[in-house]
């Protein structure tokens, strides 16, 4: 067991550290993040979750064996499906990883639909307060203020990008009916094409704006024993770029594959009742987004990993390692 000097909260960042050791492939990651989304996971009660973290405390074992134990192994994935890794707080029910998909479903069925402007900025305005919330509670817990109130800063600025991003998914259908745009071309890039690259964008801005203060103060690195090193802006900008473009193709994809799939539904005339095709497109985007959460939190380790020439100078002179590593957050 790697060990460091912080108590109980680093056995969390012991365990991320491990992860970047053992769960080196993306098929690797992708069969751990499927076990740690089991919605089962939500059942657990905050003793179970505080006796697991017990057991994984108490284990003085090798770096492999956690992982082949049964028992430690339910313990970690109910941790890490459970528990903040920088601030040991369990985290809100809703915003498990686990409860990922069943929250945010309806409300992006709800945003595809692409009826009336008002509609769509309302559902798609929940839509960006739940994921915000989310990459919010699930990034990295490390970034320092002294001037201000971080949580004030996140909390407005995630209110401001909520707004904008909202507004940036309803404006197309704001302009095609205000000069009523009405000819088939337009109906095709306005409800068909526009809405994948559209909240695939907003939906890596809002998780960029959110966690700003991550790049702007930085975030804590450490070394391969779990020794913090220093606070870097370097590794706050990597964790922030690819948690970004990981919400980017998550959501892209899933607004993008589902009509692709109907458009070639409706050709082959498979399905002609509009109820029904409707159904089908229902089961489309839930069986996409629940295939695509796994893929987009396996695109990048969540113990991220930084290079020694990446980082600052200041950095430079605390420790001798070539890479240090980051709790990327999700």
């Amino acid at each position: 067991m790697l060990r460091c000097d912080k108590g109980w909260e680093n056995d969390v960042v012991q365990f991320l550290v491990m992860l970047q050791v053992l769960v080196q492939s993306f098929l690797q990651r992708f069969l751990l993040w499927a076990d740690v989304l089991d919605p089962l996971l939500l059942l657990k009660s905050s003793d179970e979750i505080k006796r697991a973290r017990l057991l994984i405390q108490m284990k003085e074992k090798t770096l492999s064996e956690p992982i082949d134990n049964n028992q430690t192994r339910q313990a970690f994935l109910l941790s890490l499906s459970s528990v903040h890794p920088d601030t040991n707080d369990i985290i809100p029910l809703l915003f498990r990883p686990p409860a990922f998909v069943p929250v945010a479903l309806p409300w992006v069925i709800f945003s595809a639909l692409q009826q009336e402007a008002k509609s769509t900025f309302f559902f798609q305005f929940v839509f960006h307060t739940y994921t915000t919330a989310f990459t919010l509670l699930n990034g990295n817990g490390t970034p320092k203020a002294e001037e201000y109130s971080l949580q004030q800063k996140q909390m407005f600025c995630g209110l401001g990008a909520i707004s904008y991003a909202a507004c940036v998914g309803a404006l197309p259908l704001v302009f095609m009916n205000r000069y009523t745009l009405k000819s088939p071309l337009t109906q095709l890039i306005v409800r068909k094409l526009l809405p994948a690259p559209l909240l695939g964008l907003t939906s890596a801005f809002t998780a960029a704006v959110v966690r700003s203060p991550e790049f702007e103060n930085g975030i804590e690195v450490m070394d391969r024993s779990g020794k913090v090193v220093g606070v870097s802006r370097n590794a706050g900008e990597k964790a922030v770029r690819e948690t970004a473009l990981s919400r980017a193709v998550l959501f892209g994809t899933t607004f993008f594959l589902p009509e692709v799939l109907v458009h070639f539904v409706q050709r082959a005339k498979l399905v002609k009742n509009p109820h029904a095709l409707a159904a089908v497109r229902m089961v489309l985007i839930t069986s996409v987004l629940a295939g695509m959460v796994p893929v987009s939190l396996s695109m990048f380790p969540q113990c991220g990993e930084i290079k020694r020439a990446d980082l600052e100078p200041e950095i430079l002179s605390s420790t001798e390692e070539t890479e240090l590593f980051y709790n990327r957050g999700i």
